[in-house]
């Protein structure tokens, strides 16, 4: 990460806190990758000890519990799980979204209650968005929360949930008053524990990220207390436009550090790798797509590096958080295709981590609002 603007004081911390972050990921993770995978969970304990090394909600204030830092100690987390090609464990998810929406429109009882919990693994997040027939447009989304004397009834499905088996919380999309769409929707925190009518559905088996759990979720008369509205009534879709640069900035990110992840891997192989007498890194072919590579890598990195100096600044805009979304991750499955090609037969077999990156970039085009939605969002400022 180039870190840009930042003082040298706080570069020092943030190196400081990349080695230990790192540590942690060969240490906690790394072994346990294959179990997980064929698990489709990563376990209960890492996120217990991802809180007690100082890993979740690390842009959180200390007074409820976080680290006190922002959002580029976020993205150092992310980028060292990009650099082990394991995204599987959606920390990100959990600290930088889901307690963010907590942080900023909750309550005081609210941030009290969820957010120390949170910051030490003992409390996992979730957001659900996402109905079987309901992705990018939110607008049309059918969970409705009926109210009644001291709180809402809430009815609907989820579904592509990430963090979806584990999560204790859970902020719900659902309309409050259905006949103003937009304007009539609202985030409520269901407890799961504590919700009769909450159940999850399967573990969806997916293409990629086989070890994050991503569920179908069912609200079946499921009674939401009034101290678990998130922010005001019928002013979620407000919350969710402000939020969502962020998540897509999040998804940019990963998909920047999982090109130059892919890049080391297929640096090394290719010049350790001989075929006709001489190593793969030496034809020409090799080095002009490796070179055409790099040079977008760079590219990649230094807009990336701009998003988030301007999200640490409050100034990050819409559009140009989907530009960053819509291009790195277009650049990610573009690259990461490329150097499994360099690879051969070996590119296609699980036990090489390129195989992992390359099936588990597919994704990023898809969620945090697909590409061509990034497109026509950025359409509409022309």
């Amino acid at each position: 990460m180039d870190v840009g603007i930042i003082s040298a004081d706080e570069r020092a911390e943030l190196e400081l806190f990349r080695d230990g972050v790192r540590r942690f990921m060969e240490r906690e993770v790394v072994p346990h990758r294959d179990t997980w995978r064929q698990a489709g969970c990563v376990s209960r304990e890492v996120w217990l000890r991802a809180g007690e090394a100082g890993l979740l909600c690390t842009a959180i204030p200390e007074a409820y519990g976080g680290a006190g830092g922002n959002f580029r100690h976020e993205v150092v987390v992310i980028e060292e799980m990009a650099r082990i090609g394991f995204g599987d464990m959606n920390m990100p998810l959990h600290s930088a979204i889901v307690a963010p929406y907590i942080l900023h429109y909750g309550s005081e009882e609210q941030k009290q209650r969820w957010l120390p919990r949170m910051a030490r693994g003992e409390l996992i997040g979730a957001i659900a968005m996402t109905e079987p027939n309901t992705g990018s447009d939110l607008q049309a989304i059918r969970t409705v929360a009926r109210p009644v004397e001291d709180g809402f009834v809430l009815n609907g499905q989820k579904t592509f949930i990430s963090n979806g088996q584990l999560a204790g919380l859970v902020i719900v999309v659902a309309k409050t008053a259905p006949e103003l769409r937009a304007k009539g929707m609202s985030l409520l925190a269901v407890e799961t524990e504590h919700s009769p009518g909450f159940s999850r559905g399967r573990n969806l088996d997916k293409l990629g990220m086989k070890a994050q759990d991503t569920s179908e979720l069912f609200f079946a008369d499921v009674h939401v207390p009034a101290e678990n509205v998130i922010g005001e009534v019928n002013r979620g879709f407000l919350m969710l436009m402000d939020q969502l640069p962020q998540e897509r900035l999040i998804i940019a990110v990963s998909a920047v550090a999982g090109i130059e992840t892919a890049l080391g891997e297929t640096l090394r192989y290719v010049k350790e790798r001989t075929v006709f007498a001489k190593p793969i890194f030496d034809f020409q072919n090799t080095k002009f797509s490796l070179a055409e590579a790099k040079t977008e890598a760079v590219i990649g990195r230094v807009f990336v590096d701009r998003c988030i100096d301007e999200l640490v600044e409050g100034k990050l805009s819409a559009t140009t958080a989907a530009m960053a979304k819509w291009w790195a991750t277009q650049k990610q499955c573009e690259i990461t295709d490329a150097c499994l090609q360099m690879f051969g037969g070996y590119g296609y077999m699980t036990e090489y981590l390129i195989s992992h990156l390359w099936v588990d970039a597919r994704v990023h085009k898809i969620y945090g609002g697909s590409n061509e939605t990034m497109k026509d969002l950025i359409s509409r400022t022309l």
